[in-house]
């Protein structure tokens, strides 16, 4: 019920789902009397749709602890319980992304040998995709954080892409050994030390290069990094429309090239990417962007379907059992 357009948004984004996939069922979960009326509009009949009423809405500007203290009854707060108690196998929210992460970790737990869940997600590459953890679950990091950041990253690579053996890095300010502080050293010796691909640093200008599967760091790096990503696609789209405008030869230049760009705006569009997965929990929760459209929520979702078929929480939890820290 919460996220910057509302629930309407959801609903769509069901729609879709429910005509994509043929054995997946959905309950949106809110106030009964306005779900029901969008379902009607938008989806019509259906029974692989269902509403679960609640009756609380946590805002976006909400103080976590206070969300999770004062308001059980919330539309985020129902849906987490329902996988809590299996009635759902997810939750996919882009409602406040704090106060998802703290209901998620009271509600769920985390998975034995998880101090702290994180937060994934994929993003473009030379070659393919990349996926980097933590985007903002914790601002610090100790150096064993690090290694199960980087054994979750391995999982849910793995499992998105079909890798069998996703090359891990660690964002530094150098790729020597002897660069960054004490805990991003430490925690390439653990890397090292462990059965998975570990295939040593790498700096920010890197990150696209192809150069590695997935890109491991601190939740204050990686959400500084995130943001100064989505700034600078913005700029590129600034620019390019500046230049494709400025007079009529440049008008029909881009006319000339526009299947060109129509095709860098398709590889460009961050609703490709929507959908970050808290990893490490004893279940499955993906934040959608609390701006995301109906087809940027739907891709979130997708996201989650493939993390339910491929048991995401208990592959984690078997190679914790096999990289023990």
């Amino acid at each position: 019920m919460s996220g910057d357009l509302g629930a309407e948004v959801v609903v769509c984004a069901a729609a879709a789902t429910l005509e994509k996939y043929t054995n997946i069922e959905l309950i949106v979960v809110g106030d009964q009397t306005e779900l029901q009326d969008l379902v009607t509009r938008i989806v019509g009949e259906n029974s692989r749709i269902t509403i679960a009423h609640a009756s609380e809405i946590v805002e976006m500007s909400e103080p976590p602890a206070e969300a999770l203290r004062k308001k059980k009854d919330s539309s985020m707060r129902v849906a987490i319980d329902l996988v809590k108690n299996g009635s759902a196998a997810a939750c996919v929210s882009s409602g406040n992304t704090g106060a998802l992460m703290a209901t998620a970790k009271f509600v769920l737990k985390t998975l034995p040998g998880i101090n702290r869940p994180a937060f994934i997600s994929e993003l473009p590459a030379k070659g393919g995709t990349l996926h980097m953890l933590d985007l903002g679950a914790n601002t610090h990091a100790s150096a064993e954080q690090l290694f199960q950041y980087a054994m979750m990253g391995s999982i849910v690579s793995s499992d998105i892409v079909g890798i069998d053996q996703p090359r891990i890095a660690l964002l530094n300010i150098g790729v020597e050994d002897t660069k960054g502080h004490d805990t991003v050293r430490k925690a390439a010796d653990l890397l090292n030390a462990s059965t998975l691909n570990y295939v040593g640093f790498i700096e920010g200008n890197d990150l696209f290069s192809g150069k590695a599967d997935v890109v491991v760091t601190d939740g204050f790096t990686g959400n500084v990094a995130l943001k100064t990503i989505e700034g600078a696609v913005g700029l590129v789209h600034h620019f390019l429309k500046r230049a494709f405008t400025r007079n009529w030869f440049s008008k029909l230049q881009a006319l000339l090239a526009s299947r060109v760009l129509k095709s860098l705006a398709a590889e460009m569009d961050s609703r490709r990417y929507n959908g970050a997965t808290l990893v490490g929990l004893n279940g499955i929760v993906v934040k959608s962007h609390g701006g995301a459209d109906s087809v940027a929520f739907q891709h979130a979702i997708d996201t989650a379907i493939v993390e339910i078929r491929n048991q995401l929480p208990e592959q984690i939890g078997t190679l914790l059992q096999k990289e023990a820290v």
